[in-house]
């Protein structure tokens, strides 16, 4: 009985292990759902948010600067031999057993701006980081939409070039038949054959891409090669294709307001700025103040220990201290040119990131026009030569053509089937390329 039930208790979880291993070989990820798991992986995103963490902490740490600072002491101690007693006043040979205990703070009152120019400038630098880690999750998003973009054009490529094996095999059926009741030549036949192998050796191509592309997308995924995941194929029709009319400089001026590596970039203006203001604080006089509290007992004191302790031996103190720097080896005068050095060198960085996206939008605007037209031409050469095609087969059929004008028609078909293919990929791509240059693309990106 025992036996049976421990059977039973592994075909079930045998069963459930089953199930889910099937469920998981089985997902299929949208765009939608790639581009989430490629921001849970990425170790880009994972870097860029512990530097978030470091700035978080770099802010806290200025903003306790303006804090006062306490610090506590214990001196337990043992003097053997000859010595004074400052207790009793007597000197000989004796053991004293002491133990002293203080407490000592202090607080900068005035540190020439300093602290408050270095709690701006980590506030800005903080600020710099969160934008770098949006434009990071833009590029997270784009390079993952891009790369499942070329996936799903090598599918779409890969499938019309089996369909083209598929009719030049049909066509050889066709041929061959014709040439055993000696209605076509046998060239002709030999011709076919030539045919289906260079389309089965094109299908080999795009068969490799199709694997190329995925191992592709999966990098940027940050996933095993080998993982048991599919990707949802829309079909092409789905696709949005609607056409939009954009306005240059509209672009340019919404790039410049959205975009997060140029936000970046000028608050590390800021930092820089008030770095640059903090190390000029250093040639002023700083103030400080300080107070503190001791109090110690020893066992030859005829007094209690916490007579001793809180009452008798107590002292108390309290202090001003100004720092004036006379010369300090140039070290503080290197330290000002340093940080103004680099305070220009970033607005530099700046203007030149600044004109970058402006290049980048104008670029991207100009593509977008040209793949535009590439979609009505490709649309208008896929549909004349479809017709063409149809009719060059029809006049084969009926012998009044030869096998090498209906290759040619079937060629330039197959072409244009495959520009237009590429033509909507690339209008597809080339609109999501423009959001991701004006700093519009977010997770919830869509093909449909």
């Amino acid at each position: 009985m025992k036996s049976l039930w421990l059977a039973l208790t592994f075909t079930l979880f045998g069963s459930a292990w089953t199930y889910a291993q099937s469920t998981d070989a089985s997902r299929e990820l949208s765009l939608e759902g790639t581009i989430e798991l490629a921001l849970e992986n990425s170790t880009r995103l994972q870097e860029i948010d512990n530097n978030v963490s470091l700035a978080k902490a770099q802010r806290t740490n200025a903003a306790a600067a303006f804090l006062p600072n306490l610090n506590g002491g214990l001196s337990p101690s043992r003097n053997i031999g000859r010595q004074f007693d400052n207790t009793t006043g007597d000197f000989g040979d004796f053991t004293i057993n002491s133990f002293g205990a203080s407490l000592n703070s202090s607080m900068p009152l005035f540190t020439g701006f300093a602290n408050i120019n270095e709690l701006r400038s980590s506030e800005a630098t903080l600020e710099s980081r969160e934008f770098t880690r949006q434009r990071v999750k833009e590029q997270v998003i784009f390079s993952t939409a891009s790369a499942y973009l070329q996936y799903l054009l090598s599918l779409e490529l890969r499938d019309l070039a089996q369909q083209t094996l598929d009719v030049s095999k049909q066509q050889l059926t066709r041929i061959q038949a014709q040439v055993e009741v000696g209605a076509r030549p046998e060239v002709d036949l030999l011709n076919q054959e030539s045919t289906v192998a260079s389309n089965e050796f094109q299908l080999i191509n795009r068969q490799n891409a199709v694997v190329q592309n995925r191992l592709a997308l999966l990098r940027e995924m940050e996933l095993d090669p080998q993982a048991n995941i599919s990707f949802e194929q829309p079909d092409i029709d789905e696709l949005n294709l609607t056409i939009q009319a954009y306005d240059l400089d509209q672009l340019v001026s919404v790039a410049l307001e959205n975009r997060a590596d140029y936000q970046s970039q000028q608050a590390s203006i800021q930092a820089a700025y008030f770095s640059y203001k903090a190390t000029q604080g250093r040639v002023l006089p700083s103030l400080s103040a300080s107070a503190n509290i001791r109090s110690s007992l020893n066992d030859r004191n005829p007094f209690s220990y916490a007579d001793q302790f809180s009452d008798q031996n107590i002292s108390r103190g309290f202090s001003l201290s100004l720092n004036i720097p006379f010369f300090n080896r140039l070290s503080t005068r290197t330290a000002i040119v340093s940080q103004k050095l680099n305070y220009e060198n970033t607005k530099l960085s700046v203007d030149r990131t600044r004109l970058s996206i402006i290049s980048e939008v104008t670029q991207a605007y100009n593509d977008y026009q040209a793949r535009v037209a590439e979609l009505e031409s490709t649309a208008k050469a896929l549909a004349a030569s479809e017709r063409a095609y149809q009719t060059e087969l029809q006049r084969y059929d009926i012998g009044i053509s030869t096998l090498v004008e209906l290759s040619q028609s079937q060629a330039l078909y197959v072409q244009a089937q495959s520009n237009r293919l590429q033509a909507v990929y690339s209008y597809t791509f080339q609109e999501k390329l423009l959001d991701y240059y004006i700093g519009n693309l977010n997770e919830t990106l869509s093909l449909k």
